[in-house]
Parts: C-alpha cells; structure tokens; sequence
C-alpha cells in the first residue's frame, strides 16, 4: 500500500477516536463539579499528600515538612476565562479517559502487520504503555502537584508583594505537571522499543549511568520547585524507572 492508501485506511479509526474523544469531553463537561473538585484538591490541606506530610511533621515535630496548611485563594481575571477553563480541563479530562480507547485504535490499525507472536507482545505492549501513562499522572498530581502549589503559592520576594493567584495559571500547573510525569513514565516502554530495534542495550544504558543520573538530577530540578526534598522525592521514582529500562533491554536483548 501506498502513504495515502495507508491513510485511507486509517481515516476510519480517525474518525472513531475524533468522536470518542468528543463524547467525554461532552460528559467531561456536564459533570464538572465532580472533575473540579478533583483537580483543586492538591491546594487543600484534606489532600492525601498534605495530610500525609502533616503527620510526618507532628511526628518530627518540626514545621518544614507541612503543606498547604492554609487553602490558595484562587480568582480569574478574564472575562471568558472560567469558560474556557471549563471547556480545557474537559479536554484534559477526555484525553486521559478515553486514552485506552485510542491506543486500542491504533492497534487495530498495526494488527495487519503483526505475526501471531508480535500481536501477543503487542497487546501486552499496548497495555503496559497505558498503565505506565496513567501511573506517571498520579505521580503527578499526588506527588509533583501539592509540593509545587505549596512551594510556589507560598513563595515572596518581598513582603509588598501579594500573591494573587489565577485560576488558570494553577489549572495549568497541576494539569501540565501531571501530564508531563505521564510522558516521563513511558520511558521503559521506549527503551523496550529502541532495544526491539537494536538502537540502544543494556550495556550501553549501564556504562552510563553516572551520566544518567546527572540528566536525571537536572530533569528533577525543572520539573520540580527549587528545594531538596522536592527533587529527592522526583529522582527516586525517575532513577528506577531507569534501572526498570536496564532490565527491559537486556530481556528485549535476549528474546531478540
């Protein structure tokens, strides 16, 4: 077949996937109420993540380690501007649901191609990039979001200042953090492929490890406000995810 037979053939799954994602953003957006209650919840001390960190801190007995003891005051300053933050959190909220549904598409779209052994690594493939996906969304918004709010929300470089936070910028935040730490959680699942491939082994991934953990040292410190529990707490998880690849490369190694 052709490129554009290729899309011909495609265009069907387009449309499917299109309407999908159109359909719960439709109920994304009628059932509001819940979904932002959801998302302002790294801002409120009844947080899990802010609850656990004032434990940690009446049992230390020091203050450092409490968040967001005291709710963000939030306002918008546009006149459209909780319209159109109603209709992207509804977009965010659908990409996230219907994601399974639209990886299940593009499988039905590479089926053809596959052996009977390549489709069974394909389906467990498929499965693993989904829940790798929504496992980096929690990390986000339970982990990455609540220390950013409290860091952030809460910092002055001078006592004239006022922070006046808007609704928009905190959405973006907490949305924008979450999905990012979705995409950083899929690093396995492409070190699998480049390894399938023959781009990348597990010797190479070891011998440079110490480089690895730099990369990943200055990844955390973006991603992250600027203090040390904050990167300690994204290095862990990101520096396993990176021995996981290890182990992902040889095993794609020696099956290929």
């Amino acid at each position: 077949m052709t490129f554009f037979e290729h899309l011909d053939d495609m265009r069907p799954g387009l449309i499917r996937s299109v309407v999908a994602l159109l359909v719960f953003m439709v109920v994304a957006f009628v059932f509001k109420d819940a979904i932002m209650a959801f998302i302002m919840g790294p801002k409120s001390p009844e947080f899990p993540t802010n609850v656990l960190f004032a434990r940690m801190a009446d049992a230390l007995g020091s203050d450092v380690l409490r968040i967001n003891s005291v709710p963000l005051s939030l306002i918008n300053t546009s006149m459209a501007g909780q319209l159109n933050l109603h209709l992207l959190v509804s977009f965010y909220a659908a990409l996230v649901v219907a994601l399974p549904y639209l990886v299940f598409e593009l499988w039905l779209f590479v089926r053809p191609a596959f052996s009977d052994v390549e489709l069974r690594h394909s389906r467990m493939f498929a499965l693993c990039t989904i829940a790798s996906f929504l496992l980096g969304i929690a990390f986000g918004y339970f982990v990455l979001a609540p220390l950013s709010v409290n860091f952030l929300g809460s910092y002055s470089v001078s006592a004239a200042i006022t922070n006046m936070i808007d609704v928009g910028s905190y959405m973006s935040l907490v949305l924008n953090m979450s999905l990012v730490c979705g995409v950083v959680f899929e690093l396995p699942m492409l070190v699998y492929f480049l390894s399938k491939v023959g781009l990348i082994t597990a010797d190479f991934m070891r011998n440079y490890r110490r480089h690895a953990i730099v990369v990943l040292a200055i990844g955390a410190a973006i991603i992250t406000p600027p203090d040390i529990v904050s990167m300690v707490l994204v290095i862990i998880p990101l520096y396993a995810l990176y021995e996981l690849s290890i182990g992902i490369a040889a095993r794609a190694a020696r099956v290929r």
